[in-house]
């Protein structure tokens, strides 16, 4: 019984005490600033390959960002064992890789993007038993309007008429 007493005055002389400093606070005045607020965006990336400038292949990826968060990532892919030495392998990361960040700069958006894709060339074309690697890279800083589709920039296969463009849309989610 004693023990049960001592708990429920434990809890109370808690519960009291921990209302005081609010009290005080409120009653004192202080207001302290509201933090900035973040705004979400949901950003949409396209990797368009064509083909003689006919869309052949379309990839999409999809991001929820914030204005004020750091650098996200997307990785998809594949690990591949390569064996420079006899015995000693090495691992080769293959697919897509997406890294970008988004912020206010005054009034405009901002969007800081890298986007890799690369993968192996045919079996016929490795070298003495090696894989051969493709590799396309896009990066850079642009101004984006939200709700609006943009080029963010385009790279030419320089062993066909491809040519492979990244899309992007950013929309302000409510």
């Amino acid at each position: 019984m004693h023990r049960s007493t001592t708990a429920i005055t434990v809890v109370l002389g808690l519960l009291l005490c921990s209302g005081t400093p609010r009290s005080w606070t409120q009653e004192s005045g202080a207001a302290r600033p509201p933090a900035a607020q973040a705004t979400a965006y949901r950003l949409d990336l396209s990797i368009n390959e064509l083909d003689d400038g006919k869309k052949i292949n379309m990839r999409h990826y999809s991001m929820n960002l914030t204005d004020d968060s750091g650098t996200k990532e997307l990785k998809i892919g594949t690990r591949v064992p390569v064996e420079p030495e006899q015995g000693k392998f090495q691992y080769l990361d293959l697919g897509t890789y997406i890294s970008a960040k988004m912020y206010m700069n005054q009034s405009s958006l901002t969007l800081d993007v890298r986007v890799e894709v690369s993968s192996l060339a045919s079996a016929d074309q490795a070298t003495r038993g090696q894989p051969l690697v493709r590799q396309m890279v896009l990066s850079g800083r642009t101004l984006v309007v939200p709700d609006r589709a943009m080029v963010i920039g385009s790279v030419d296969d320089p062993n066909s008429k491809r040519e492979f463009q990244l899309d992007v849309t950013a929309t302000k989610i409510k």
